[in-house]
């Protein structure tokens, strides 16, 4: 397969991207709403909501990218309105789709946390897909890579308006990560994570900001603001407090699960925090090639996953434990 796509156009004027999007969307209405018959939420909820909640999402996601890299459109007021060329981003996105969201279940009197728990795994899904427009676009890629890291497609990618050279495929990454995160959350979404509403959707959350803070180090095309990559920045703050927040409504430590508690979960908070000081600092201390870069980086975000399942699988034990007590 080559590293380089033969048109940006599926059949002109129909972009591979706009298609790819539109792909996504429709299999996430299409798990949605098979999440609304288990959940007995009342026929065409999700239907209705997508009307709101696509173009909602959309509208946030490059209003989102306009704001923090207004510099590119300065010159040319109308390309704004150019989204089938690139430029949106997952955060504004899901803020937007979360507001839209929020209006939807007040007016409708529908648990919230319920109907995010109903569309989180297809948006997984979604996001795996349409990360591929980016390879179309030739947008989203990484740093240069040479030497002994694999240069050739999907691992790397050449672009060509920088010389054919090679460089991460970070679209690709991410992608797969997605798609990882769509798999766990099918998988689980009515076992392991069937306790309470709202777990669904926080350890999406937490899952895609953890694989989300790796990547965005890796990137060359991130948003700023002053010298902080807004998207790592957003995913810290995610990973953190979803981290504290299944850790201070978790039951005390118990003798059965003292690693869980004790190291996992500060392993998880420290590297958090290594990857915020190298995103800040890395370049200018540490002198990592991008192969030591990508496994710093990789190992941090598998210490964060574990800590974070450190903290909720045990407690589901305990409770498991406690009831069988019980009867």
């Amino acid at each position: 397969m080559s590293s380089v796509p033969y048109s940006r156009y599926l059949i002109y004027p129909v972009t591979w991207y706009s298609f790819l999007i539109v792909v996504g969307a429709s299999l996430a209405l299409f798990f949605s709403c098979r999440e609304e018959k288990y959940a007995r939420l009342p026929r065409d909820t999700v239907l209705d909501l997508a009307l709101w909640l696509i173009p909602g999402g959309i509208i946030g996601a490059r209003v989102y990218y306009v704001v923090f890299s207004f510099h590119q459109f300065q010159n040319d007021l109308f390309s704004v309105f150019r989204v089938w060329e690139g430029g949106l981003a997952i955060y504004g996105g899901i803020i937007a789709g979360l507001l839209v969201l929020f209006i939807f279940c007040r007016r409708r009197n529908i648990s919230f946390l319920l109907l995010c728990d109903i569309i989180v795994p297809g948006l997984a899904l979604a996001q795996a897909i349409g990360r591929w427009g980016n390879w179309f676009n030739m947008e989203a890629y990484g740093l240069p890579v040479s030497g002994s890291f694999p240069c050739f497609f999907p691992f790397a990618v050449q672009i060509p308006a920088d010389g054919y050279t090679w460089h991460l495929a970070t679209f690709f990454y991410e992608s797969v990560w997605d798609f990882f995160v769509f798999i766990f959350l099918l998988l689980t979404r009515h076992t392991l994570l069937n306790r309470r509403k709202g777990d669904v959707f926080f350890f999406y959350l937490f899952l895609y900001a953890a694989g989300r803070l790796i990547i965005e180090e890796l990137r060359t095309d991130s948003l700023y603001a002053s010298s902080v990559r807004i998207s790592q920045l957003f995913s810290a703050v995610l990973c953190t407090f979803i981290l504290f927040r299944y850790r201070l409504s978790s039951v005390k430590p118990v003798k059965k699960h003292p690693f869980s508690f004790i190291i996992l979960f500060p392993l998880a908070v420290i590297s958090v925090i290594v990857i915020i000081c190298y995103s800040l600092f890395g370049h200018s201390y540490f002198m990592l090639s991008v192969k030591h870069t990508v496994i710093l980086l990789s190992v941090c975000s598998v210490l964060m996953v574990f800590g974070l399942c450190s903290v909720y699988f045990p407690r589901d034990l305990q409770e498991v434990e406690n009831a069988d007590h019980c009867a």
